[in-house]
């Protein structure tokens, strides 16, 4: 084929754009990324390799070369993986995955830094040789073709680029960077090592480089290091996982995580695990620090990566983590599966769902260790003294209160994926509280907190937590000195269907089914209430005759304090929120009418009986109620038009 041009795909003339001028002081990444797209090659020679072993030709041993050439000023980054067809060429580096420049674009901060990340993260890890390279060659050919059919791709990173074929004997793919003036700090082995060692050490085949030695100059010139064309391994060449735990460093744990993650913050914990018994396999698990971008897309791919017996298998195997812990990071290698395992077998396989459940409880005994060393609740011992705590615990200190900030919404979904686990994870819960405006109450302490003689866990749900904290509903319990549970999130309400109960005490709404405190309210509170219900029988007929196409019962309640009146609905009713919630997510909601509850002793139910203006004081009362809880009157312009009526 004679040389041909071709135009980048506009969302790469973006990028590229993006990569040379807002990530230059990041620069080094692009090695990395350079020798993980290298590696990626090879792993997925390996795994074709299993159906098709010709796809190797007589190369078995897999392996990354990085060499430099001064003279030229170029660095080249060889793999003897997979490689690519002329096609494929075309395609992998002419256009971006269906993640997009867009997304990429839209997720930048303006910290060059943090921003170097995202290359990763949306698979646009070739585009960053452009910041060291004012031009890039990549010279490929696909294992099992002629040497004929290899290919050479060359681009500026300016509009276009070049392809033409050319003849390759060797199979796999090398990429050539012609490096800037200023980028001559990548032309010095001890550089380039330092680099390798930093990221890219736990890439688990051979990064092999040229040993060097000194040669002293002739005719009083300067001496020089000079290749002497023998090749050493550069980097461990072993996977990490598999290495005894004493034998790895904390910060050898921490750059593994940061590589396969794409995160450049630390993790927040981690587990190292064989597992030996019936079902056998290595688990490296992380749980980050910071929730992604994306972590509430639950139809983006996420899990962890599979090994089976050290050969890659996929990325992303979502069969082998539950939906609600898709922000663990990590490696599994399993000594059970097949090497030939796809998605569809993973769904099906008895060893799958023991690596699944293992992998499950493992994660939730890492949130149990750091919870259990959480100190916003902790308080004196008996003596007057708080605990004294080692240096280990004390770095655990705060970390779950930092996880659950990140990831406690997703931690609910587990109520109703995970029967299993259900208890476990109602340990893990945390809200805020009448008593506490953050996050931190678990139901283990409001349960230790409960008055004697009341026999219910008490909670209330809203949009925001200054709807929850001043609902009209909470007056009574405020009163009697009753802690309420204020519920947030909008995962809550469905999360609680699944949680009825915790350690034998029942969970109960106080926007549900008529109050009953039991034995915290006295008789004569009690006795008052029935009076007053007979007392207002007329009255509140008259009320449920107005609001028959609002509401479904109208009734005198002992809940409210200050509040003229409030809105709940029968118990195992669906909540006037949750209502709402479906209806603004375009799903349909069963229609239920919510009852109106009204204070006896408060002077505007009482100057209802008898007035001119009844009819509207009794929508206004209505309406007044749903706006307390976070709702809009079904009629805005109606409401106004009568509460000015009055005004006047």
């Amino acid at each position: 084929m004679s040389k041909q041009t071709l135009s980048f795909q506009a969302e790469v003339a973006q990028l590229l754009h993006l990569v040379t001028h807002s990530l230059y002081s990041n620069r080094e990444i692009f090695l990395r990324e350079l020798i993980s797209n290298a590696s990626d090659a090879c792993d997925k020679l390996r795994f074709e390799g299993l159906n098709n072993a010709a796809l190797y030709e007589d190369a078995p041993n897999l392996e990354v070369r990085v060499a430099f050439d001064k003279a030229a000023k170029t660095l080249t980054i060889t793999d003897n993986g997979i490689g690519m067809s002329q096609q494929e060429a075309i395609d992998h580096l002419g256009t971006i995955a269906k993640s997009g420049t867009k997304d990429f674009m839209s997720k930048l901060s303006g910290d060059q830094k943090a921003d170097a990340q995202l290359i990763g993260q949306f698979g646009v890890g070739f585009y960053s040789g452009f910041i060291v390279a004012d031009r890039i060659t990549v010279e490929s050919r696909r294992a099992g073709l002629t040497a004929e059919e290899g290919v050479r791709w060359v681009s500026g990173g300016a509009g276009d680029f070049e392809v033409e074929t050319l003849s390759r004997a060797q199979r796999g793919t090398s990429v050539i960077l012609h490096l800037r003036d200023d980028a001559d700090e990548f032309l010095n082995l001890w550089k380039l090592k330092q680099i390798i060692g930093k990221y890219s050490d736990h890439i688990s085949l051979p990064i092999l480089m040229e040993k060097e030695e000194w040669k002293e100059g002739e005719d009083n010139q300067p001496g020089t290091m000079v290749p002497t064309g023998e090749w050493e391994t550069v980097n461990k060449a072993n996977a990490l996982w598999t290495r005894p735990k004493k034998e790895i460093t904390e910060e050898q744990y921490v750059d593994f995580y940061k590589a396969i993650s794409h995160d450049f913050e630390a993790p927040l914990t981690w587990a190292h695990n064989r597992v030996e018994g019936n079902t056998e396999y290595n688990q490296l698990l992380y749980i980050p620090a910071k929730a992604p971008f994306d972590l509430w897309n639950r139809d983006k791919k996420a899990g962890v990566k599979l090994y089976v017996k050290r050969v890659f298998i996929m990325d992303d195997a979502e069969a082998l983590m539950p939906t609600y812990l898709r922000f663990v990071k990590g490696v599994i290698d399993s000594a059970d599966l097949p090497l030939n395992v796809s998605r569809e077998l993973l769904q099906e396989s008895r060893d799958v769902r023991a690596i699944r459940e293992g992998s499950t409880k493992r994660v939730l005994s890492m949130l149990e260790d750091l919870a259990k060393h959480d100190r916003h609740d902790a308080a004196p011992g008996a003596d007057g003294v708080t605990d004294v705590v080692d240096a280990d615990d004390k770095a655990k200190e705060g970390k779950y209160s930092s996880f659950y900030a990140e990831f406690g919404s997703v931690l609910k979904e587990g109520l109703g994926e995970d029967f299993g686990n259900r208890e476990r994870l109602a340990k893990l819960l945390r809200y805020a509280s009448t008593q506490s405006d953050t996050a931190h109450v678990s139901l283990a302490d409001y349960k230790a907190r409960m008055k004697d003689g009341q026999e219910a866990i008490y909670y209330i749900t809203a949009d925001t937590l200054a709807a929850a904290k001043n609902s009209p509903q909470l007056e009574l319990f405020k009163k009697k000195g009753i802690e309420v549970l204020l519920m947030t999130d909008r995962v809550d309400e469905w999360s609680l269907n699944y949680l009825n109960e915790f350690d034998g005490t029942p969970l109960q709404s106080v926007a549900k089914g008529a109050v009953d405190l039991g034995t915290l309210q006295d008789e004569a509170e009690k006795k008052a209430a029935e009076e007053a219900a007979e007392t207002f029988k007329p009255l509140l007929a008259k009320l449920k005759e107005a609001l028959k196409d609002k509401a479904e019962d109208v009734r005198v309640t002992t809940r409210l304090v200050d509040s003229p009146a409030c809105l709940v609905v029968q118990d195992g009713g669906m909540s006037t929120q949750l209502a709402r919630m479906l209806k603004q997510a375009g799903q349909s909601a069963p229609e239920a009418k919510p009852v109106l509850e009204v204070n006896a002793e408060h002077p505007l139910v009482r100057k209802l009986d008898g007035s001119v203006h009844f009819n509207d004081l009794a929508h206004i009362l209505f309406d007044q109620a749903l706006l307390a809880e976070g709702g809009l009157p079904e009629d805005p312009a109606a409401y106004v038009k009568r509460v000015n009526a009055l005004l006047a």
